[in-house]
């Protein structure tokens, strides 16, 4: 699988607003939280269905979350289901993880 990299505050609160459809070889978009972090996300201004993976800080899968776009304000928040050190953005329903996958950066320890 191959993701987009957000990793800074400004690059996490854009993550894939406005985003129609993801280039060709790109599977979503990671966030970095560099620790232990609960989250909030919102749909403000994102077309797709996305689906959102959480991942605890040791990278282990914890919960999925389908988020669907704003049509009107207040727009839902989707909170994650505790402390997560990731979370994973996806077009909805176009991969499937299972409970408890292991997220692997490609980085060497």
């Amino acid at each position: 699988m191959t993701v987009a990299a957000a990793e800074t505050t400004q690059q996490r609160a854009r993550g894939l607003m406005e985003v129609e459809s993801l280039p060709p070889g790109m599977d979503g978009m990671l966030f970095d939280f560099g620790g232990a972090a609960s989250a909030s996300f919102q749909m403000r201004n994102t077309v797709i269905p996305l689906d959102i993976w959480w991942f605890e800080p040791g990278g282990r899968l914890i919960g999925v979350t389908t988020m669907t776009p704003c049509e009107a304000e207040p727009c839902e928040s989707y909170e994650s289901p505790g402390e997560i050190g990731w979370a994973l953005e996806t077009p909805a329903g176009e991969i499937a993880l299972t409970a408890g996958a292991q997220l692997s950066t490609g980085e060497k320890p």
